[in-house]
């Protein structure tokens, strides 16, 4: 068969595998954006430690390099690209403002708020690809870069981030009771602009990571919380 199939890649392979079935999970009955909030946490928490269990391998060949470059690349499109548009549609579905009209309001007027959103979200995907895109073509150029200043860096910010934000509006849209559905595609139209910003971060180190993996297991947490109560 083609392809690689030692222990690097698994993460990279769960990850993936964690943003079709939030996909699917989140798109399904009338809309389950919470579900869809587990697994893009899932493809974070997988994403974090990737890189480093790549590395952690001896004697890689190139092939094996690039293999894994493009593969972390695809694998974040789908988990931190498309699974948060996934989700975005989901709260549009359950949303009140979008599903319990009254009678006399204009159908047609209120049809294009949910049409822009979503196509709001279209353009999330797209800077997440062309991101995505850009990096993989300048892979090259860049490591020789942060070999050359002894610090690796990040421009833009990294799509990553949407495995944080994302479950943090859905937690404030819970308990606040407020319907945070516009809010949510606002915040991925920040996003997708500062996806494509030429302005550098570092990247973290193993505090770092650990700090967000925190985060994101007290998002976790929350989010399990949320759906055991919603259940009783």
């Amino acid at each position: 068969m083609i392809g690689v199939y030692d222990y690097t890649v698994i993460l990279t392979y769960l990850s993936m595998i964690s943003g079709c079935t939030g996909i699917i999970m989140s798109m399904s009955g009338v809309g389950h954006p919470y579900l869809g909030a587990l697994f893009l946490m899932l493809s974070g928490l997988c994403d974090a430690f990737d890189g480093m269990v790549a590395r952690s391998k001896k004697g890689r060949t190139d092939m094996e390099k690039r293999f894994g470059v493009q593969i972390d690349s695809m694998s974040d499109l789908i988990s931190f690209g498309i699974l948060p548009l996934a989700i975005g549609v989901a709260m549009l579905r359950i949303s009140a403002k979008f599903t319990d009209r009254p009678y006399w309001m204009d159908e047609t007027k209120y049809v294009w708020y949910p049409i822009l959103l979503v196509a709001i979200g279209v353009l999330y995907g797209l800077a997440g690809m062309i991101r995505l895109a850009y990096f993989n073509a300048t892979e090259d150029e860049r490591a020789a870069e942060a070999a050359e200043k002894g610090k690796a860096y990040f421009t833009g910010l990294p799509i990553t981030t949407a495995s944080l934000v994302f479950p943090f509006i859905l937690i404030l849209h819970y308990y606040l009771r407020f319907d945070f559905s516009i809010v949510y595609f606002i915040v991925m139209l920040l996003l997708a602009v500062l996806f494509l910003c030429k302005f550098k971060m570092p990247k973290p180190n193993l505090c770092g990571i650990m700090i967000q993996v925190g985060i994101g297991a007290a998002e976790f947490i929350t989010i399990g919380l949320i759906l055991l109560l919603s259940r009783l």
